[in-house]
């Protein structure tokens, strides 16, 4: 019984400091051909570093349409609003 609730404390408190998944974001796909036929990896950086990984497997580079380039640090996630001040005539 002192086993089972161990076990269950554990897989709680591993769910409750869990993260959620997030999809990658970045800016390259490569779009690979031969016996990896038709399989897409969204996951470069730069250009570059996508045709690496793509000059030994065959295929080739495209840009990300889905790419969402991350805020700026500092930058408000909403807009702020702006308050505007009578002036007395």
């Amino acid at each position: 019984m002192r086993r089972l609730l161990l076990a269950l404390g554990l897989l709680a408190a591993t769910v409750a400091n869990s993260t959620q998944a997030t999809a990658q974001n970045y800016p390259w796909c490569a779009q690979y051909s031969g016996s990896f036929g038709d399989t897409v990896n969204c996951g470069f950086v730069s250009f570059e570093q996508c045709m690496a990984t793509v000059r030994g497997m065959g295929g080739f580079c495209d840009r990300n349409n889905r790419y969402q380039p991350a805020a700026p640090p500092g930058a408000a996630r909403y807009p702020t609003r702006k308050h505007h001040v009578r002036k007395n005539s």
